[in-house]
């Protein structure tokens, strides 16, 4: 490819310049006094006009031009490859080295371009991280809805399934207390006492199963927290798996929380339920609890299972979210309990313990006696 004189580089192109300029002017000063010269004078002027010229060309070349051109010039150069790389600290140029004429002015707007570019380039980012954080709201609400959609299907069969039960139950009620009449025996006695605060029990389930439909108002007391845990623990004990499992009941026994008794034990039987499905056979589970001076009492629900899986952990009160392969597991029992303990005001939360298990951990206001 040929070259002209417009491809050569900055410094070539001032080189071969500056040298035409001082030989004109120099041999055009030799010319003119040439007439007027002795041969000997000659000889003197040119070797003059020689030393002239190359004093002149090395001053130009080796300070005043690379001070004022070719040192800025590399430093724009050098800035302009950082900027490229991405070498943020140091694609500016310094105002110690910009020079107060035409190149310092491009330097300036060079610089001002960049913090621009800059600026944009982070207003991108920042506009790239909203839509992200949008697109993952869109998609829970979009979760959410198909989770409510369910949730409003399941309260609609609730309501027909506790209207469906309640009869035989109160047959089955009726009947027990029939038997309580007739029977004499104590031993018998004491277990149909047992069958109907079982029945009796399963008719406000059954109730409760309505709330999916329609909102109830709950009738509140002062209740023993450690009663609770004990009678869930009871309920939950009837699986036989529980006869193989150590449960520790730590709760002290003058804790006081105000709140609905059915709700109440319905949250601790699905937190004692889902912790003895993950335990194996010989396996441990213990509650306890915490009372903090901010007025709340944290009810602490542990066991030594294979603990939460990461994925399943951020979802694990959404509905029909479940980490259990079997049939038991429905994804409803802790979505069931978040809500209980929204409706006493109270929290809950889920996370590994260190080591080896889970840990739910129910919030509550506390209660004095």
């Amino acid at each position: 490819m040929r070259r002209t004189f417009g491809d050569l580089k900055v410094r070539l192109k001032l080189i071969v310049l500056h040298n035409l300029f001082f030989l004109v002017l120099l041999c055009a000063v030799y010319v003119s006094l040439l007439p007027i010269l002795e041969t000997r004078a000659r000889l003197v002027l040119f070797g003059v006009l020689g030393l002239v010229y190359l004093l002149a060309v090395a001053v130009l070349e080796f300070v005043i031009m690379p001070r004022y051109v070719y040192r800025p010039i590399a430093t724009m150069l050098d800035a302009d490859e950082a900027a490229r790389s991405g070498d943020a600290a140091h694609e500016f140029i310094s105002e110690s080295q910009i020079p107060d004429d035409e190149i310092g002015q491009i330097m300036r707007s060079r610089n001002a371009t960049i913090a621009k570019l800059r600026h944009r380039e982070a207003e991108i980012r920042q506009v790239n991280l909203d839509l992200i954080r949008k697109n993952e709201l869109l998609e829970t609400a979009k979760r959410n809805i198909e989770a409510q959609d369910r949730l409003a299907s399941l309260g609609m069969l609730s309501a027909s399934v506790a209207h469906e039960i309640n009869t035989p139950l109160a047959v089955l009620q009726g009947s027990i207390e029939k038997l309580m009449e007739t029977i004499q025996d104590r031993p018998a006695q004491e277990r149909l006492e047992r069958m109907q605060r079982v029945t009796g029990r399963l008719r406000r389930m059954s109730a409760s199963l309505v709330d999916f439909a329609r909102v109830r108002q709950l009738h509140n007391e002062m209740l023993s927290l450690r009663a609770l845990v004990e009678e869930s623990w009871g309920l939950v004990a009837i699986d036989d798996k529980a006869a193989g499992i150590r449960f520790e009941n730590g709760v002290p026994e003058g804790e006081v929380v105000h709140g609905n008794s059915d709700r109440l034990i319905q949250l601790f039987v699905n937190l004692l339920r889902n912790a003895l499905l993950a335990v194996q056979s010989g396996g441990y589970i213990g509650v306890h609890c915490a009372r903090y001076e901010n007025g709340w009492v944290s009810v602490f629900v542990d066991d030594d299972g294979p603990g939460i899986p990461a994925d399943v952990l951020p979802h694990i009160f959404e509905a029909f979210v479940t980490s259990r392969l079997d049939a038991r597991g429905t994804g409803l029992g802790l979505t069931v309990a978040e809500g209980i303990a929204h409706e006493h005001g109270g929290s809950i939360h889920a996370e590994n313990r260190p080591g080896r298990g889970a840990r739910l951990e129910v919030k509550l206001p506390a209660a004095t006696q």
